[in-house]
């Protein structure tokens, strides 16, 4: 059949750009993740039919299970303090500031194996633990090494070493927010409290949450380090008993990396979701009528005001009615 006449005179027929480097790129890259797959597979010195045999044997879970209340334990000590040595920061005390900015100093300038070491140590340091009036009696009397065993050791050290990196990262979010909105909500008398549970953090958890997912990430393999309280019923060490118990390093890494990955993985699903919901109105990938989701959103609007409108309860505006648009 004859093509119609173009209605349009002189119409431009667009090109499409051809880019060879990104197929070029891409076939590189393909190889070499197919010869990567490849020796993974074909080296005999890995040996898959170990690591089948040891992935959920009852030693490596039991570890997975102890990495993963480390991780929370630690996660979640850590995080309170940290937004309490963040408002400290910004507080109009000196003290309060000076004491934030030590504990931040001393925690962020030492290494974390240092700092499980002499957590490890702390029986030594201080065989006996009392509370009491200052320079006066007693009144409870605590043996350090039953109070603080290897597990809680390992949560402390982790938890406050990790609450200096979180104070900084809290405090950015916080100084995120235009300070005029507080000064509003103290002007309609709101308390100092309720301005930063109601107002400030909300806004400043856009700011907080995609960090704070990494350092997450972060102590979730960093619990590989509390052998130097010493604390043994990690994944990691429990990969390494097995390895040394059957004379196979290599597969029993392979273990402990295969669930250090599948791990890491649901807490970057976690992640993306906190940062989708916390990043609302600000992320340029996800905005408001944009893509399908957008579009049904919209659609959603338009049927919610079609059944307002239709239901008469409120008045249709006029040729004289102002309209805030």
């Amino acid at each position: 059949m004859k093509p119609a006449a173009d209605q349009v005179p002189d119409r431009i027929h667009a090109i499409p750009v051809r880019y060879p480097g990104r197929w070029i790129s891409g076939a590189v890259v393909v190889v070499i993740a197919a010869m990567a797959v490849h020796g993974l597979v074909t080296n005999e010195k890995f040996a898959w039919g170990t690591v089948a045999d040891y992935l959920f044997s009852t030693p490596v879970l039991r570890g997975v299970v102890w990495t993963l209340w480390l991780t929370v334990a630690a996660m979640a000590i850590a995080i309170v303090l940290s937004v309490l040595l963040a408002i400290m920061r910004g507080s109009a005390n000196p003290v309060m500031r000076w004491v934030s900015w030590a504990y931040i100093w001393i925690f962020r300038g030492t290494p974390i194996y240092t700092q499980l070491v002499f957590w490890g140590l702390i029986s030594v340091l201080y065989p006996r633990l009392s509370l009491g009036i200052p320079f006066g009696p007693e009144l409870l009397d605590f043996t350090t090494k039953d109070l603080v065993t290897a597990s809680r050791a390992a949560i402390i050290g982790l938890a406050l070493n990790e609450a200096a990196y979180l104070a900084e990262i809290v405090r950015a979010g916080l100084q995120s927010v235009d300070p005029g909105q507080s000064e509003a909500a103290r002007a309609l008398g709101m308390k100092n409290t309720r301005i930063m549970g109601r107002i400030v953090l909300p806004q400043a958890m856009r700011v907080i949450v995609p960090p704070t997912g990494n350092e997450t990430i972060s102590m979730l393999k960093t619990t590989s380090l509390v052998l130097a309280v010493p604390f043994t019923l990690d994944l990691q060490f429990a990969t390494n008993a097995v390895a040394n118990r059957i004379f196979q390093p290599i597969p029993l890494l392979m273990v402990a990396a295969i669930w250090y990955l599948a791990i890491t993985s649901v807490l970057m699903v976690g992640q993306h979701f906190l940062e989708r919901y916390y990043g609302k109105g600000f992320d340029v990938h996800h905005a408001p009528g944009g893509g399908d989701g957008g579009r049904r959103r919209a659609a959603r609007r338009r049927a919610r005001q079609a059944a307002i409108n239709a239901a008469g309860t409120t008045a249709e505006p006029g040729p004289l009615t102002e309209v805030t648009p």
